[in-house]
C-alpha cells in the first residue's frame, strides 16, 4: 500500500523539486542584482570608499549564493529520498 502511494507521488515530488530549485535560483538572481545596484549607487555617491563597498558586496553575494546552493541541494535530496 505504501509503495503504491509513493509511486503515485514521485512525479509530483519531481515537479515540486524543480519548482523549488527554480524559485531559489530566481531569488538569488534578484538578491545579487539588488546588491550590485545598491553597491554601484553607493560607489557613485562616495567614490573614496569603493574598495570597502566592493569587498562587502562580494561577501554578501557569496552568502546569497550559498543559501541558493543549499536550497537547490535540498530540492535534489527531495527527489532521491
Amino acid at each position: 500500500m505504501l509503495s503504491m502511494i509513493l509511486a503515485a507521488v514521485a512525479p509530483l515530488a519531481a515537479i515540486g523539486a524543480a519548482i523549488g530549485a527554480g524559485i531559489a535560483a530566481i531569488g538569488a538572481g534578484i538578491g545579487i542584482g539588488n546588491i550590485g545596484s545598491s553597491a554601484m549607487e553607493s560607489i557613485a555617491r562616495q567614490p573614496e570608499s569603493a574598495g570597502d563597498i566592493r569587498s562587502n558586496m562580494i561577501v554578501i553575494a557569496a552568502l546569497i549564493e550559498g543559501v541558493a546552493l543549499f536550497a537547490v541541494i535540498i530540492c535534489a535530496l527531495c527527489l532521491f529520498l
